[in-house]
Formats: structure tokens, sequence, C-alpha cells
């Protein structure tokens, strides 16, 4: 596998965690530049140790992680989109709250894909140092512009951005499960 085939991959992987950083960055009013570190961070360290997962497991387990892979992301994705929904109603105050665990689903969730690209990894020729190289570092770069975008849109509209954030999140996640079924 060729270097530019790596990198389209590496953005595209990108995608969803880029998208879950925006929703995360529409709420944040503090402590903004370290939380939006540590999410550029976690969903990087994320999508570099699931390819190599991926890798590893090879075909041994292959096709039972790719059966269930997107079912556990849109699981973990509704769930937290509709908490978000939740929230925006619920609350007088937005919950901005750096929260670990949602911190890890989100991580997760946004990288179970990179997992199965790990496990066609095992069946070329890749260069994977370089591979999960540019995965963490395209991962990290798109998530804090997302967070960074996030922001900037989540000061002008407030509730109605972690309305869409829900939204979207949710929107992710049967994206996710019907691409599972058509594809």
């Amino acid at each position: 596998m060729k270097n530019y085939e790596i990198i389209l991959i590496s953005i595209a992987l990108a995608m969803d965690a880029f998208s879950v950083s925006i929703c995360k960055g529409l709420t944040m009013k503090h402590k903004f530049r370290r939380n939006s570190l540590i999410i550029a961070l976690s969903f990087s360290l994320f999508q570099m140790l699931m390819p190599l997962i991926g890798y590893f497991l090879g075909s041994k387990l292959s096709g039972i992680l790719i059966t269930f892979n997107h079912i556990i992301a849109f699981i973990l994705l509704v769930v937290i989109g509709f908490n978000m929904l939740h929230d925006a109603y619920h609350d007088e105050d937005l919950k901005e709250g750096l929260s670990i665990s949602e911190l890890i689903f989100l991580s997760f969730a946004t990288s179970i894909d990179a997992m199965a690209v790990g496990i066609t990894f095992s069946f070329f020729e890749v260069n994977l140092k370089f591979a999960i190289l540019a995965i963490g570092i395209v991962a990290f770069l798109f998530s804090l512009i997302g967070v960074n975008l996030g922001k900037l849109i989540g000061n002008k509209f407030e509730k109605k951005a972690q309305i869409i954030g829900g939204i979207v999140l949710i929107i992710i996640g049967f994206k996710i499960l019907l691409e599972h079924f058509f594809n």
C-alpha cells in the first residue's frame, strides 16, 4: 500500500472524530485549550491503537469484529447523542464537563472502523509504523480543528448548538449502522 493511500485512509478515518469533536466543542466555555488538547489526544490515541489491534488480530477474528463493530459504534453514539439532547432540554446550564467515561466512549466509537482498517492492513504489505503515525497525526489535527469549530459555533448558538450536536451524533450512529447493512 502506498503512502498517499494511507494518508487518504487516515483522512477518511478522521471524519467521525472530526464530527464528534465539533459536538464536544459546542459546549466548551472553560479550560478550552486544555480540554481541546485532551479530546484531540484521546481521539488520536484510539485512532492509532485500534488499527494496531486490528492488525494483530488479523484474519483470526475479522469476521466477528466486522460484524459487530457497526452495532457497537451505533449504540455508543446514539446513547451519547440522546444524553446531549436530554441535557439541552433539562439543564439550566449546559453540561460542559469533560467526562473521562464519555471521552473514552466517544474515542472508542469513532475509532472502531480503524480496527477494521487494521485488519485489512494485515492482508497487505503496509509500512505499519508510517500508517499508525499518519492515522494518529491526522486524527489529532482534525479533532483539534473540530473542537475549535464547535466552540465557535457553540458561542453563537448556546443550547441550540447542543441540540444540533446531539442530533449529529445520533445521525452518525445511524449512518454507521446503515453503512453496515447496505455495503
